[in-house]
């Protein structure tokens, strides 16, 4: 099992690397490039990324069409739904919005595990991070704010469901799960593929070098990567330390917002949530026993 240390560290990596994402998205592609093309470019880049280490004999029928369902769920509908609201939304507002993952997260969790209590001590720290990131976020929101809100919901949803239902799933060691995780983004790009044939607007394609650079990184880092990272992680800490986790993008996303793009930040309000929010970490910092996998 990996150090605890390594393993947060990992999660806090990748929650950099997603805080950028959304400011690239709002700023370069919402309204610019097609929703559809957009999100199924983003997830055929990064099943290219893993095809090389793709070895389907050494995963089971059944663990594919799994890994497949999640990769779909978790990502594919996930950024249909997000890509979608940045049309009624602000890069903050969208941020704003997401502050409920962390209960889905252990709502979610509850239900596929069928057990009648998780810990009172998870459902605490997932209700501190909430309260955190709104310490943050919350401020004056437009009129289109409730379709929007819908949409991030739904994504939120989709999200959470993913990560608890990968984090369930018996896939072996590191190594195991690198070379069965092209079946992750396979999922993902088919269910975004149909979604683009149908329902794409040809004339809103990608422009410029600086587009579609911005689509590369989104693929092969901040998804490829980065869904790597994170759902490898998500399965050596705790339910209540994951979804917490999921909140910790809020602050690291107005960080990129005020250090590459100006856009003014309380002070204040940001130290104090964020450290509510670190707090929620803390709070279910206990070990991960019953998550061991099965053979």
């Amino acid at each position: 099992m990996p150090d605890r240390l390594e393993t947060m560290l990992l999660l806090w990596i990748v929650t950099a690397t997603w805080a950028a994402s959304f400011s690239l998205i709002g700023v370069y592609l919402a309204g610019q490039v097609d929703n559809y093309l957009a999100v199924f470019l983003r997830m055929a880049l990064a099943l290219l990324l893993f095809l090389p280490l793709l070895r389907p004999s050494r995963v089971t029928p059944r663990r594919r069409w799994a890994l497949m369902a999640i990769g779909a769920v978790q990502i594919g509908m996930t950024y249909l739904f997000l890509y979608h609201a940045f049309t009624y939304l602000s890069v903050a507002e969208v941020l704003l919005f997401t502050i409920f993952t962390p209960l889905y997260v252990t709502l979610i969790d509850e239900l596929i595990l069928q057990r009648r209590h998780l810990p009172l001590r998870w459902w605490l720290a997932a209700a501190v991070a909430v309260l955190g990131a709104a310490v943050i976020r919350y401020d004056g929101i437009n009129a289109g704010y409730l379709t929007g809100f819908a949409l991030i919901q739904g994504a939120n949803l989709c999200f959470a469901a993913g990560q608890v239902a990968y984090k369930r799933l018996p896939l072996g060691t590191n190594r195991d799960q690198v070379q069965a995780f092209g079946f992750f983004f396979l999922g993902a790009a088919l269910l975004s593929g149909v979604a683009m044939l149908l329902f794409t607007d040809w004339r809103m394609l990608p422009s410029g070098a600086l587009q579609w650079g911005v689509l590369l990184w989104l693929g092969l880092g901040a998804s490829g990567l980065g869904y790597l990272g994170w759902n490898m992680a998500g399965k050596w800490v705790n339910t209540g330390q994951l979804a917490t986790m999921n909140n910790a993008l809020i602050p690291a996303g107005i960080l990129v917002n005020y250090l590459f793009w100006g856009r003014d930040v309380d002070w204040s309000r940001l130290a104090l949530g964020g450290g509510i929010i670190v707090f929620s970490v803390w709070l279910c910092r206990q070990r991960p026993g019953p998550w061991r996998e099965r053979p």
